[in-house]
């Protein structure tokens, strides 16, 4: 008997789990698949998350990595915005605004994943034609958001019209919490196909279970720092033929590192002299560089030449006595410590 066919939700998407879903089933039905947040991250753009780090997750195997205080916070408040901006988004726009269904997946593709904020019904209207993204963001970024829909929430609208089959986008992005701006995004097939493509050969790594390889990120740092539960003093054999090369690459780029910070310090001195007594240097007319007064104070120097001022402003410090709790519970302070790479020196001759 021939199973009825998938009833679509939009054209070419399908519900696959209900909205009201708690965190863990949540978390359960992500790694089913690649969602809109995913794409920055496998593509290696995201400042957060490493291509590693979201491989390891869809396998459910990344662990208790802790999480950026700073991405907690932000996407706490996003979430807190959302139905303001999407209620100032339709009384501006004049468009009405739904809620989803839930999770939606590709008719054809079940990996591709869509978590859509908002759905946009054009008027008199009675099914939605296109979807509004919600972007809440410091207003820092305002210049990014001018002219356009930068890079990486364009590329999660663009994942979110490849699964719902939609024609157009509608983003929304509250700058600063006091400014929106509104952006349509329209449909790039060839981008369309292009994503899909690099998308399709992520997942299949996944389904391979072979992982990207370590890239030079910051975020694939700081993974690395707290992602394995550590044996004390256990020793990996690894193989030379890896290895050694990665330590002579090491090695020439720490010489290279060296030989430009010591050009980069004559240039800065020679700056200075040329500065003199004074704070501004001009050419031609116009700044081209300061050199003020205004660096960290000399703590030790200020003491000494006032020590009643300074007793006066002195105050003391609530803090962690690091030294003494390491020294009293080491077992516990190592379940907290990240791991730091320290090459001996008698590897690092030229």
């Amino acid at each position: 008997m021939t199973a009825p066919a998938p009833t679509l939700a939009t054209p070419t998407g399908v519900v696959v789990a209900p909205p009201d879903l708690d965190r863990e089933q949540w978390l359960a039905v992500r790694r089913t698949g690649i969602g809109g947040s995913d794409v920055a991250a496998l593509l290696g753009m995201s400042k957060y998350t490493s291509p590693l780090e979201l491989y390891l997750d869809k396998l459910g195997e990344l662990g208790d990595v802790p999480r950026s205080p700073e991405l907690v916070e932000a996407a706490f408040w996003g979430h807190v915005h959302e139905p303001s901006v999407a209620n100032v988004f339709a009384e501006r726009s004049g468009l009405r605004v739904v809620e989803g269904p839930g999770v939606l997946a590709h008719v054809e593709r079940r990996w591709m994943l869509a978590n859509v904020d908002r759905y946009v019904l054009e008027p008199g209207e009675r099914t939605p034609s296109s979807l509004l993204e919600i972007k809440t963001r410091s207003a820092f970024q305002l210049d990014e958001w001018l002219l356009g829909v930068p890079d990486g929430p364009a590329l999660q609208t663009h994942w979110y019209l490849a699964v719902t089959g939609y024609q157009h986008a509608h983003v929304a992005a509250l700058l600063g919490g006091n400014r929106l701006l509104v952006h349509r995004v329209e449909r790039d097939e060839q981008l369309v196909e292009h994503l899909v493509d690099l998308v399709g050969a992520f997942w299949q790594r996944v389904l391979d279970r072979t992982p990207p390889p370590v890239d030079g990120s910051e975020a694939t740092e700081s993974l690395l720092g707290h992602l394995y539960a550590v044996r004390p003093d256990a020793v990996t054999v690894a193989d030379p033929a890896e290895v050694l090369p990665l330590l002579e690459r090491r090695r020439e780029l720490k010489r290279r590192e060296q030989r430009v910070e010591a050009e980069l310090r004559e240039i800065d001195n020679r700056l200075k002299a040329t500065a003199g007594e004074s704070e501004v240097v001009e050419v031609q007319g116009s700044t081209a560089y300061t050199f003020r007064q205004n660096g960290p104070l000399a703590q030790k120097r200020f003491i000494a030449a006032h020590p009643a001022l300074a007793a006066s402003y002195t105050h003391q410090v609530d803090a962690l006595n690091t030294t003494r709790l390491a020294a009293e519970h080491a077992d516990t302070v190592r379940e907290f410590r990240a791991r730091r790479l320290v090459v001996p020196k008698e590897n690092s001759a030229a």
